[in-house]
């Protein structure tokens, strides 16, 4: 009997890019046979060390910012795999999908979860578990790149991919195919062109 792949997907709730790549892997969970494994990681902690964060060139939001996926952090550690990704939909819908950036505690009530989850928002109680969770990507990837990292089982790691909008049905799945096939040779780096405008279809 084939077992399912086991998928490892690194994410960063509060990018837009890895909101939408998301919805395409939720589209391939139907498509095909994988078994996805939420992971996070955080673009202010990942571009600390530098003099400017493009994500936040004004140093103004670096600990709003990193709210969100503390809570995430949170939620996998207490309640496991699942329920992160249920809020990581919860959440996402909010904050991209409705442009609600206050919408943490609503997400968590969305995703059948506990309000107390969001008093970690503010605080360090889980950066280890981010840094640690981030530093296991960056291991397979490197440094240089951001969010979403994806890990396919039994083929190799990549940054991305980044696309918008997220393809549906067979589509979804043909990209799959073409993205296990590129994480699986070792020499390959990087397909890029120019972002187009955001599109959450």
């Amino acid at each position: 009997m084939k077992t399912a792949v086991t998928v490892d997907f690194w994410f960063d709730p509060v990018c837009p890019y890895t909101w939408i790549t998301s919805r395409w892997l939720r589209e391939v969970e139907r498509m095909r046979d994988i078994d996805v494994r939420w992971r996070v990681m955080s673009l202010a902690v990942l571009n600390e060390h530098l003099d400017v964060d493009p994500e936040d060139p004004e140093g103004l939001y670096k600990e709003y910012m990193k709210a969100p996926g503390r809570i995430c952090a949170a939620v996998r550690e207490r309640y496991g795999n699942e329920a992160l990704g249920r809020y990581f939909d919860a959440l996402g819908a909010r904050i991209h999908g409705q442009q609600d950036w206050s919408g943490t505690a609503a997400a968590l009530a969305d995703a059948g979860l506990p309000a107390e989850l969001d008093s970690v928002a503010m605080t360090t109680e889980y950066d280890d578990a981010v840094r640690s969770s981030q530093e296991a990507a960056v291991a397979l990837v490197g440094d240089d790149v951001g969010t979403p990292v994806l890990s396919v089982e039994g083929a190799g790691a990549l940054f991305g991919p980044v696309v918008s909008p997220a393809p549906r049905g067979e589509r979804a799945g043909r990209l799959w195919d073409g993205v296990v096939l590129m994480a699986g040779v070792e020499g390959f780096h990087e397909f890029r062109r120019a972002y187009g405008a955001l599109d959450f279809g």
